[in-house]
């Protein structure tokens, strides 16, 4: 599948959330129970296409570019919020009569994910979830660890300079530091990514998205908790030489959730998905099946 089709196959739709009304870039396909997937930042939902046919195979799946990321509308003047992308989700799950999903998500959609989880502790969330697979991502804010162009866009004076002097080489060399070095993406793969960063003038509002650092910080006691006590069964597939959310969050995962299914992938960095797509692929496969399997 290369990137035109898969920006090709479905469309952005309007969706309503109280900052107003937004095009969102949606694919769906496959049959079955729901699975709906959450990408990274800076990145779209492209990083799912080679894990996608797996999904498909067993799910009706749902996935879409957060507000401000990939296809999706990117307003410059606006305050992102985690909170706010998981309205997203929300909203997007009533659109298609969504009552019953499970979840497989990465990076910055952990955090969304998370608050997901925080809604359903509550019985606010309005539908249930099946499982929640986790992909490399700051679950325990504490340890994340920023590289240093995310610190410099996290700056309130450098991060908007930074932001106008992004370019697809700058791009590469940052991205290119969170994978493993025995996987390392080609430069048509890093290509990829940053056309749809740089979509609509994506690249212009990192300092705007980064904020989801300090979102995490702010929320880090809901957000833990709602990780560490849900009843929803939880997978982790988890790169350990990520330099930003690797063995040090994995040894912290082991500790905190005795028994939890954790596999740790030895060779892979931050982008299991893209590094290793066929384990990621053959533990789906497996984390499906034992969801199907769940009255």
């Amino acid at each position: 599948m290369t990137l035109t089709d898969w920006y090709a196959a479905d469309s952005r739709v309007p969706v309503t959330l109280a900052s107003g009304t937004w095009n969102i870039f949606t694919r769906i396909d496959g049959s079955g129970p729901w699975c709906t997937l959450f990408h990274g930042f800076p990145t779209s939902s492209w990083d799912w296409h080679q894990v996608w046919p797996t999904v498909i195979g067993r799910r009706r799946a749902l996935a879409f570019d957060f507000l401000g990321f990939g296809d999706s509308d990117k307003p410059a003047a606006h305050t992102y919020s985690i909170h706010e992308q998981a309205d997203l989700a929300v909203a997007l799950w009533r659109r298609h009569g969504v009552t019953r999903t499970d979840l497989v998500v990465h990076d910055y959609g952990v955090s969304v994910a998370q608050e997901v989880l925080a809604r359903h502790a509550a019985g606010t969330l309005g539908l249930a979830l099946t499982s929640v697979t986790f992909l490399n991502g700051g679950v325990y804010p504490d340890l994340h660890r920023p590289q240093p162009s995310q610190l410099m866009l996290l700056d309130p004076v450098q991060g908007p300079k930074l932001a106008e002097l992004v370019t697809a080489d700058t791009f590469a060399l940052a991205l290119r530091a969170t994978y493993a070095p025995g996987r390392q993406p080609s430069d048509a793969a890093l290509a990829e990514q940053w056309a749809m960063v740089a979509r609509r003038d994506g690249h212009r509002i990192g300092h705007l998205l980064i904020q989801y650092i300090r979102d995490r910080e702010r929320h880090a006691a809901r957000w833990v908790g709602a990780l560490e006590t849900t009843r929803v069964p939880r997978h982790f597939l988890w790169g350990m030489l990520d330099p930003v959310s690797g063995a040090h969050m994995a040894a912290r995962l082991a500790e905190h959730i005795p028994g939890a299914d954790l596999v740790r992938l030895d060779d892979v960095a931050h982008w299991p998905q893209l590094e290793d797509a066929a384990t990621v692929r053959a533990h789906l496969e497996r984390i499906l099946t034992a969801a199907t399997a769940r009255p």
